[in-house]
């Protein structure tokens, strides 16, 4: 689907997210390893927590999860558990260039039984069930979070055992989000430094799931992008267990007022700060926000340095490579500084193609970045826009509620 988008000069809209995939498929995950006893109440409707719910209900053969990496993950270490089932887990092609080898490691040191049937240490991979012990487990904290979380989340219903994270942890609001929905679930967890230590068993209570914090990234954007703007984005709290909340933080140094209620959050950006001055951010704990932030910032001309990126080179896309080509075609020269930094300092090119074609690499969270961008290039055009069913289904017609053109090119 290729959409064309004329921004509208203020949004004046109340925004009804949708819940989160990130805890949906924690949830469906531990509701599974407790024979489905408790119920997953409000859960995120979307292709990955599809992929997720379509799984679970298998018993053998071959799961292609698509383009869900949560699902991937998650998945590999709850088959691992399902003593007598052989599943063959596969995705995408870009999933087959997506690294589990860490993942694999830590589950067959614990008793698993996991075969590559291509490239070493990538999928596809088989999975057969067997009887698994915890014990003391040693994983870098370095590289994804999901590998921790899914293992993690199986601990309890093989015994309980500690985890010992070694190297920098990244993505940590991640791991305190699997430990949080664990607990709600009835299992105990304990975090201290780079120690997680996991009592035995579940008590298989429902769980509620929360709005998602990540999709507000594109209203966070347009309020600071049109001025006078007032959006009311339904359902989020301020003690949400999601590291993304750290968005009313970001945009409070934006001068956008986030003020809760029992309805969620209304934002405006009468207190905007209009200034040139540089801005540092580090995204290690939310690499989820980075791409909107950096389009953000690139629109509003200020120059910027954000660290913490290294993980978004292995996502749905290749994504700090995505995010400066799709820059460039809007005239902003984005540099990376290694695997763990980018930056823009105000270099321009004059671009030719008006209105300018952004590619969203397959990759859900490009789109949701680069679709603000309409507001200063009017006639923007996205192709492959329905990627944003991977997390935020509603997107298109959310804005068309709030007063953006739409037309479907293709």
């Amino acid at each position: 689907m290729i959409l064309q988008l004329t921004a509208p000069r203020q949004v004046k809209a109340s925004i009804p997210l949708p819940t989160s995939k990130s805890l949906t498929n924690r949830a469906l995950l531990i509701a599974a390893l407790c024979g489905n006893e408790p119920s997953v109440l409000h859960p995120a409707l979307c292709d990955d927590t599809a992929a997720m719910i379509e799984a679970l209900t298998r018993h053998d053969g071959v799961i292609n999860v698509g383009a869900a990496g949560t699902a991937m993950r998650f998945l590999t270490a709850y088959f691992a558990t399902r003593e007598g089932i052989t599943v063959t887990l596969d995705g995408v092609e870009r999933m087959r260039q997506r690294p589990i080898g860490l993942l694999v490691d830590a589950l067959r040191s614990m008793g698993a039984h996991i075969d590559y049937l291509g490239e070493e240490g990538f999928p596809p991979i088989q999975v057969t069930g067997s009887k698994m012990q915890g014990g003391n487990i040693e994983m870098n904290g370095g590289v994804s979070s999901q590998f921790i979380s899914a293992v993690m989340m199986i601990l309890p219903v093989v015994g309980g055992g500690s985890i010992h994270l070694t190297g920098d942890i990244v993505s940590m609001p991640y791991i305190n989000m699997t430990a949080t929905v664990m607990r709600d679930m009835g299992a105990t967890v304990n975090i201290n430094g780079h120690d997680i230590n996991i009592g035995k068993g579940y008590t298989a209570n429902d769980y509620m799931v929360e709005a998602d914090w990540s999709a507000a990234a594109p209203w966070y954007a347009l309020t600071a992008l049109l001025p006078e703007s007032l959006i009311t984005l339904e359902g989020l709290t301020p003690d949400s267990i999601q590291g993304d909340a750290h968005l009313a933080e970001l945009g409070r140094k934006l001068g956008i007022a986030s003020r809760f209620s029992t309805d969620g959050v209304t934002i405006d950006s009468s207190h905007f700060i209009n200034c040139c001055c540089s801005c540092f951010t580090d995204m290690n704990a939310t690499p989820d926000l980075a791409l909107s932030w950096a389009v953000l910032l690139c629109l509003l001309e200020r120059s910027f340095r954000m660290t913490g990126v290294r993980t978004l080179w292995h996502k749905e896309s290749s994504r700090i490579e995505a995010l400066r080509d799709e820059l460039l075609k809007l005239g902003y020269v984005l540099k990376i500084e290694g695997e763990d930094a980018i930056s823009w300092y105000g270099e321009r090119i004059n671009i030719s193609q008006q209105p300018p074609t952004i590619d969203t690499h397959g990759d859900h969270r490009i789109a949701m970045a680069f679709a603000p961008a309409a507001v200063r290039f009017p006639g923007l055009i996205i192709h492959d826009a329905d990627v944003v069913s991977k997390s935020y289904p509603a997107l298109w017609r959310h804005l068309e509620y709030a007063g953006f053109t739409i037309n479907e090119l293709a």
